[in-house]
């Protein structure tokens, strides 16, 4: 098949996403596939060669991408963009696009996870992998998430939903509870959360959120185990244990950087446990629409409480994301696991 496996975008997650793609895209290949890897955002600005020839290069446009600690500068990959559009599809994005069997969709966060590029591609008849527009757009919003997992019956933290600016701080800082979780509701990589224990520290955080959007939710902190489980094909996964090192909590750079964490697959919990955070995942995965595959986080208390945290419909897919984990202990590999996300969502 012809495969366009479109990832970066303009987003905060947009390394973690590049890293993706390529890793995606060099699988694809192995399986057969005429794939190639496409900046959504940059697009084919540099490309010289006729479009139609796209799917015969040899590299796939991969190169060499790599996760840095901190988030991309956006401003700066912004002004990199040759025709300065305030399109964020790229120069010949959607043209490569349409003439692909299919899009594989390695995208993160607000470029590619919040519904509105499938929406694009829906409208102009583009087939992609993984959940539609109104699954990712109410998976991606942790307001609306919340809400459904409540109407649901799921155990999640007690929260709140907050519009807030800068002069609302001081006031915010005396009203609202400490400790907790101050997270953005579009964020995606633990970018946009901050977890303070202290009103000063409680100050920091909802300075810090303001910078990834003025929308968050303010919610219980919890303190356990961080678990995590994948739906794939409309079956649970097993369960991945994430233990941040240094005793920090699943931030970005733990999440990425060599060292960062351990991941113990299948994680070391009972039958009883995982059989609960699986039917959880799966009863989530179904009340948002969602559909091939997503991945579910938990924190599983001292009192062997899980609480659902959140639900990724386009779960991380680099080298140290742990969807690709959870495939490997039951024997798939990195590219069967590809090849089964496609057919899955051409199915």
């Amino acid at each position: 098949m012809d495969i366009v496996v479109l990832a970066g975008g303009l987003c905060p997650e947009r390394h973690v996403s590049l890293v993706s793609g390529e890793k995606i895209c060099l699988a694809l290949r192995s399986m057969g596939h005429r794939a190639v890897l496409v900046d959504m955002f940059l697009g084919l600005e540099g490309y010289d060669r006729p479009l139609d020839k796209i799917f015969d290069e040899d590299s796939g446009l991969c190169g060499e991408a790599v996760i840095r600690t901190e988030a991309p500068d956006l401003e700066a990959v912004r002004r990199s963009r040759g025709d300065q559009s305030p399109s964020l599809f790229g120069p010949g994005v959607l043209q490569v696009c349409a003439m692909a069997d299919v899009v594989f969709l390695g995208l993160h966060g607000e470029s590619g996870e919040d519904g509105r590029v499938q929406a694009a591609f829906d409208l102009l008849g583009i087939r992609y992998t993984g959940s539609g527009y109104l699954g990712s757009g109410m998976a991606m919003d942790k307001a609306v998430t919340k809400t459904v997992m409540e109407h649901c019956g799921i155990l999640t933290a007690p929260w709140r939903e907050l519009t807030y600016c800068a002069e609302d701080i001081p006031r915010l800082t005396e009203e609202l509870p400490v400790p907790c979780a101050v997270k953005t509701v579009n964020g995606g990589s633990s970018l946009g959360v901050a977890l303070p224990d202290t009103r000063e520290e409680l100050r920091k955080a909802l300075e810090e959120v303001l910078a990834y959007g003025n929308r968050v939710i303010v919610e219980k902190k919890l303190h356990g185990r961080e678990i995590t489980v994948g739906v794939l094909d409309d079956a649970y996964l097993p369960a991945v244990e994430i233990i941040p090192q240094g005793g920090t909590f699943f931030d970005y750079a733990a999440k990425y950087q060599d060292g960062g964490s351990r991941e113990v697959c299948p994680a070391p919990i009972t039958e009883e446990q995982w059989r609960e955070m699986g039917e959880t995942s799966l009863k989530l995965h179904r009340a948002l629409g969602l559909r091939a595959y997503s991945r579910t986080d938990f924190i599983l208390d001292g009192e062997g409480r899980a609480w659902c945290v959140e639900i990724n419909t386009l779960p991380g897919m680099t080298p140290a994301s742990l969807l690709p984990k959870e495939a490997a202990a039951v024997g798939m590999s990195y590219p069967e696991l590809c090849q089964k996300i496609l057919e899955l969502s051409l199915n």
